[in-house]
């Protein structure tokens, strides 16, 4: 969980997948703190553990020695205050191929070429930069795969045509997070700018002095991201300009709720206040009616839970708890229930081998045993009974002392 938090790694088919940035840190630690990266010290440290756990070695002055150092060996301490310059740019370049860097940036990693010589005016042509697609691991990003993002990078977009409505220029990109359509707006000119503040009524602070005006807020443009079943070659205006309307207003509710349909992170989805419905596919948010939406609003929630699965099997039923015998799939495997008493399928064994007899076995062999004794309220018992015993003998103590001090007292005045 710690590595996946700090961005080092993405979870994919139930495998870790580094990213880029781990491969900066590492770079970092290599450089900068190497005696602490490598085997031989981590095997060094542990024998120096056993030592200490044997007393053979005093705790004590193995960590001055660690942290401040001592005779040929260099301390942590010196280490970290003669750190010197560290290059940021040179940690955060990974070379691709030949004239291709990667680098790890604030808003994430992004290929850079290096630019060609004009042969003709002389001059430097400006590096071409592309974005690294997120769900891109770093094993496939080949020097193909380099070259590609790379002309596609070149261009600032497909240009589709002309919003009849804003007047802005619609182009389909590829972005980090996939192919998206977007609108172009042109920023203010200084001229427009001082006009916009022109027109703006001064305003003044409590002593007379007039306020700064503020420049205007540039315009954000509309974007969205392309369907699945749409692709960045073929997108169209008239598909550009319907995923840009999205939220869709389907109408309200009898309470006068707006219902509205839009695409999310894991797919189509109804809105409705903060009650949120998932529809069946992306094709269908243009489609799906008023009527179609209360109806589904209609039906009750399915809260973070799928539909119930049928049964695997059905296995008679048990004589004991005279319950219906089933086998289910359950989070960690096929299990056997009667509905009372559950027993995992043993692995060696297929769900089509089992037979009524068998299932009646397995439910018998788990009653024998009981429940399962939880070792965290055992743990809670001890601990309570310890706490208890300690406050008896605190008590019994003191009043001993009392005892004897009444006892004393007593002599001290006879």
């Amino acid at each position: 969980s710690t590595i996946m938090d700090r961005g080092y790694v993405n979870v994919r088919s139930g495998s870790l997948i580094p990213s880029w940035i781990a491969f900066s840190v590492v770079r970092l630690l290599e450089s900068s703190f190497g005696p602490y990266v490598n085997y031989e010290f981590t095997a060094q440290m542990e024998e120096d553990l056993d030592r200490i756990a044997r007393g053979e070695e005093s705790r004590v002055e193995w960590l001055g020695e660690f942290y401040f150092g001592g005779g040929s060996k260099r301390g942590l301490k010196s280490i970290v205050d003669n750190l010197g310059e560290i290059d940021a740019r040179s940690i955060n370049s990974i070379p691709i191929a030949d004239g291709i860097v990667l680098r790890v940036g604030k808003f994430g990693p992004y290929l850079e070429a290096e630019g060609t010589l004009d042969t003709e005016t002389g001059e430097l042509t400006e590096p071409i930069r592309a974005n690294v697609p997120a769900d891109l691991a770093p094993d496939e990003l080949t020097e193909a795969k380099a070259r590609e993002l790379l002309e596609q990078g070149k261009s600032d977009g497909r240009v589709l045509g002309v919003d009849p409505v804003s007047g802005n220029q619609i182009v389909a990109r590829d972005g980090r997070y996939g192919p998206y359509v977007t609108e172009v707006i042109e920023e203010m000119t200084e001229e427009q700018i001082q006009a916009y503040l022109d027109a703006q009524p001064t305003e003044y602070y409590k002593n007379g002095k007039p306020k700064p005006k503020k420049k205007p807020k540039p315009a954000k443009p509309r974007t969205a991201s392309l369907f699945k079943s749409m692709d960045l070659a073929t997108v169209t205006l008239e598909q550009a300009l319907q995923l840009m309307s999205l939220p869709r207003v389907l109408g309200t509710d009898a309470e006068g709720v707006e219902i509205t349909v839009q695409n999310g992170r894991f797919g189509p989805y109804l809105k409705k206040g903060t009650d949120s419905r998932s529809i069946g596919s992306e094709d269908e948010i243009f489609t799906i009616t008023l009527e179609q939406a209360l109806e589904i609003y209609s039906q009750p929630k399915q809260r973070g839970r799928a539909a119930a699965k049928p049964p695997l099997a059905e296995l008679g039923v048990d004589p004991v708890s005279e319950k219906k015998i089933v086998v289910k799939d359950g989070r960690f495997g096929p299990y056997i229930t009667d509905g009372i008493t559950n027993i995992t399928v043993p692995r060696a064994e297929s769900v089509e081998s089992l037979t009524h007899e068998r299932a009646v076995q397995l439910l018998a062999d788990k009653r024998a045993k009981g429940p399962v004794k939880r070792k965290t309220a055992a743990k809670k018992t001890t601990t309570a009974k310890k706490t208890t015993a300690k406050k008896t003998t605190a008590k019994s103590t003191t009043a001993k002392k009392t005892t004897t001090r009444k006892t004393a007292a007593k002599k001290t005045a006879e």
